[in-house]
């Protein structure tokens, strides 16, 4: 009777496991529904080695703690900013996170990481959007200052596959009763051990390490059980890359219907014929070697590069509206990369891309639609206060970033809630030459000249060897009229912030008139991580791409 019972209760749950399947949406239907989609970049998958880059190291695991969600120069996300986007008409958010940093050197994620996590996908599924959550900078192009641990490498694969299906395993079980509106994604964007982009130096290797990733990830999140068997899974083929042969050589891992491919997506295109036809030809690509296999396609990232947005922003709309209609048409999912809001305006919330982030709502909803589009100017009575902690000597803290003409503008002030120690803190201008003055008060003023020329930075330098942190309570750029306009801090490198409180002034300020950007001169790599010297793969400066040996 007892192995009767048994057989009975086994056979009832298989048929709970069926009934769970047949409720949740394919993988097809959830790209369809889930709409347009933006990526929540430079936030919870920043990361620094300030430790060690050495993967063999066990200091390698769990270099930072909370911090690290704001040490790319983004504030730690908050609820409205999700509420922003969902009211505008997005109606997908990826999530990209890292978690090298956040592991011990036995593969356990560290409880509050995990709970952050949560917290910042439950701003998303609380909106009623979908969400698609990853393992992102554990991948990635190495350089002097960074390391990856997860490459399509066969020796690699073998290392470190049980960490990796150890990570995916904690993250099914955290989230394992979350409906079809969350997706897993296995990687981002791998490559191989000699960093090699668009297809691994060794195709036969290369290629297997990916689909064998592709597998444990399918795998160990299928046997964690609960929604989990039925969860729709994304893989993403060599370095994300979009050429014929890479996105060929992705197998698909199951036949469940529950499966979708991801590629991304930078194109530099010339004018707006030449536009056309890269959307024309990937979406053909596209078609014949991955929706041809019986799972539809996300391009998780893409963008308009800064140089076409900022010097030739008809034929960048031209592009973008042509690419999401195009797209759509052909039920691909789309995830614009970071920008349209970044920085403080994600802190209001606002958009700091307004123009931009309309071309793609109407694209998507159709010419008739009027989004919900907040910008700065919206709160331009309200600034922010912040503890900034420096962590090494001549770190420094943004006051001011953009494009400002000094002679239009006559001072900066800054407030303190007390003096810096003697010799601790001095203002580090970038302008057509660098300009320094240092700090020993509380309430000080940096004077702005005309001979400094067009001003792109302004910053805050720790001159201490030792740690430190100061009280910041509010920054005001003041224009030749005595206007007063609040500038709005960042991070900029080896500093932390905190305390970020938003402080709202009865009577309003004029808000700032910023000069149109040329590009600020820095380096990036595609994953928008600033680079401090060109490194191997594509670099972005001033929106031209490089290709580094």
């Amino acid at each position: 009777m007892k192995k009767l019972l048994t057989i009975v209760v086994s056979l009832f749950l298989m048929t709970n496991v069926q009934v769970e399947a047949a409720d949740f949406e394919t993988a097809t239907a959830a790209v369809k529904n889930m709409g347009l989609g933006w990526n929540l970049g430079n936030t919870l998958e920043a990361n620094r080695q300030s430790v060690t880059t050495d993967v063999t190291s066990p200091d390698y695991w769990g270099q930072q703690g909370l911090e690290s969600e704001t040490c790319w120069g983004q504030y730690v996300t908050r609820p409205e900013l999700l509420k922003m986007m969902k009211d505008a008409g997005f109606g997908a958010i990826r999530v990209p996170v890292t978690w090298y940093n956040h592991m011990d050197k036995d593969g356990n994620v560290n409880a509050e990481w995990m709970a952050r996590v949560h917290e910042v996908v439950d701003y998303v599924i609380n909106q009623g959007m979908y969400c698609i959550l990853n393992v992102h900078h554990d991948t990635g192009d190495d350089n002097d200052s960074y390391k990856s641990w997860i490459k399509a490498d066969g020796a690699y694969y073998e290392a470190y596959k049980g960490r990796f299906e150890k990570l995916w395993k904690q993250i099914a079980e955290e989230f394992k009763n979350y409906d079809q509106h969350l997706l897993f994604e296995a990687y981002n964007e791998m490559l191989d051990a000699k960093d090699t982009w668009n297809e691994p130096a060794d195709k036969t290797d290369g290629y297997t390490a990916i689909n064998n990733y592709a597998k444990s990830f399918v795998n160990v999140v299928r046997a964690t059980g609960g929604n989990n068997a039925q969860r729709n899974l994304v893989i993403n083929t060599y370095c994300a890359g979009n050429g014929s042969t890479t996105m060929n050589a992705l197998e698909l891992p199951e036949k469940t219907g529950h499966i979708a491919f991801q590629i991304h997506n930078y194109p530099d295109w010339q004018n707006e014929t030449h536009a056309r036809e890269l959307v024309d030809g990937l979406i053909s690509d596209i078609k014949s070697n991955l929706i041809s296999k019986g799972a539809p396609v996300i391009i998780g990232e893409y963008a308009t590069l800064s140089t076409w947005y900022d010097v030739n922003r008809e034929v960048a709309f031209y592009a973008m509206d042509y690419f999401i209609k195009k797209t759509k048409e052909e039920g691909i999912g789309t995830f614009y990369w970071m920008g349209l809001t970044e920085g403080a305006a994600r802190l209001f919330p606002a958009f700091h891309q307004a123009d931009l982030a309309k071309v793609l709502l109407q694209a998507y909803h159709g010419s008739d639609y009027d989004p919900v589009l907040p910008v700065r100017s919206d709160y331009n009575n309200t600034y922010i206060s912040a503890t900034v902690g420096f962590e090494q000597e001549w770190s420094e803290f943004n006051i001011f970033t953009g494009t400002m003409s000094a002679s239009d503008y006559s001072a900066i002030e800054l407030e303190l809630a007390e003096a810096p120690a003697k010799g601790a803190l001095q203002y580090k201008v970038y302008g057509s030459s660098e300009k320094f003055q240092k700090i020993e008060t509380a309430n000080s003023k940096l004077s702005l000249t005309t001979a400094m020329g067009s001003i792109k930075q302004i910053t805050l330098q720790w001159c201490l060897k030792s740690k430190g942190s100061v009280k910041v309570k509010s920054i005001w750029l003041v224009k030749k009229d005595g206007t007063k306009i609040p500038s709005d801090p960042s991070v900029f490198w080896g500093c932390t912030m905190s305390d970020v409180t938003l402080i709202t002034l009865p009577t309003g300020v004029n808000s700032i008139k910023m000069d149109a950007e040329k590009g600020d001169g820095y380096m990036y790599d595609l994953n928008g991580r600033r680079l401090q010297q060109p490194s191997k793969g594509i670099t972005i400066k001033n929106g031209k791409k490089y290709f580094g040996n």
